[in-house]
């Protein structure tokens, strides 16, 4: 591959770092080769990976000897899930070294049934020293952020996810810096502004509800809700590393360039499709949106308008919030095939 690729030539250029999303081992060394600094993988992996011609064999075998080890079907499936997801850290860990922990991260997410501060905090602990280079993955929910609170003095690297609002920014990273106040060495926080399954949840409902807004105008959503997130962050110096996901576009990552930001994407369908294009990696973070069009979605959108306003939700409403409810949604159904999966390969093994 090329050594002038065009994530590369982006983080020459910007501030803006290239991160990769759900890989198997082959994309991961695909993803490095073109400039990926770290990577996220999130509840519907272990699917992904069971389902994938070329790492599914192994991880079926793994899933057998854990079946054999364990009565507990939710138990398998957990362990599994670390011990995939282990196998791409130690992919990331020469980037881990070689930039002094700086990158080479890769993310951990548990069960998205089981999301209660208690349980993330046992899943937490357990999971966090697996790997030097593993970063444990929490929802920016009430539970979570009470969670994070913990884990981060405790020592842990978190990155918060499924955060879809500026007051769900402002309340993750209130929590570190006080936390992080009691500590004289802190791990870092990172949260992860989902610009792209918001755009998703935006589209549904405006078309669900018959609102009439201009398309050009919701095309831009997720990415003025990431402005205003960076301004909230940079305005209030908040010691806090900023991500944005979700993609379901190229934009969600060519608009996000200039961002002092990281931007994970997949590495099928996006990452590819963008190394094909190989466009200029301008800053376009950095245009201002319309006030006419922030505007219009404020009036006619009111999900908008709760993920933009700085109170636009209060804590309690971040977990049933909608674009947070159809992330999770996601991982659900994953994460339930893969227990179905593990239950009908018991019965054939204990049959």
């Amino acid at each position: 591959m090329s050594s002038n690729t065009y994530f590369k030539r982006v983080q020459a250029a910007t501030p803006t770092r290239f991160w990769i999303n759900n890989v198997t081992k082959e994309q991961a060394r695909l993803a490095i080769e073109a400039g990926a600094r770290s990577c996220t993988q999130n509840p519907s992996y272990p699917w992904k990976i069971l389902s994938d011609p070329t790492d599914g064999p192994a991880a079926r075998k793994l899933m057998d000897e854990l079946i054999s080890q364990e009565k507990d079907d939710e138990t398998v499936l957990r362990e599994l899930q670390c011990r995939l997801i282990a196998e791409i850290c130690k992919i990331f860990q020469p980037t881990f070294e070689e930039t002094h922990h700086t990158d080479g991260w890769v993310t951990i997410q548990g069960s998205p049934l089981h999301e209660d501060r208690e349980t993330i905090l046992e899943w937490g602990r357990r999971h966090h020293a697996t790997a030097p280079n593993m970063m444990l993955k929490i929802p920016a929910t009430a539970s979570g952020i009470s969670a994070i609170e913990a884990l981060i003095q405790e020592g842990c690297t978190v990155l918060a996810t499924e955060v879809m609002s500026v007051a769900q920014v402002i309340d993750v990273c209130e929590t570190y810096e006080r936390a992080a106040s009691k500590m004289e060495n802190p791990p870092e926080l990172y949260f992860a502004h989902i610009a792209g399954i918001f755009d998703e949840h935006l589209q549904a409902t405006v078309e669900k509800e018959g609102i009439n807004v201009d398309r050009d105008a919701l095309y831009q959503a997720g990415i003025i809700v990431a402005k205003k997130i960076s301004r909230v962050i940079t305005d209030r110096g908040y010691s806090v590393k900023m991500l944005s996901g979700g993609a379901r576009g190229l934009h969600h990552f060519t608009e996000m360039v200039g961002a002092r930001a990281s931007v994970t994407i997949n590495w099928g369908g996006t990452a590819d499709k963008l190394l094909e294009l190989d466009g200029p990696a301008i800053d376009r973070f950095s245009a201002v949106p319309s006030p006419d069009v922030i505007d219009e979605l404020l009036e006619k959108v009111p999900d908008f308008a709760r993920a933009y306003n700085r109170k636009g939700l209060t804590a309690d409403a971040y977990e049933s919030f909608g674009p947070v409810v159809r992330f999770r949604t996601s991982f659900e159904n994953a994460w339930n095939k893969c227990l179905a999966a593990i239950a009908a390969r018991r019965r054939e093994l204990e049959g």
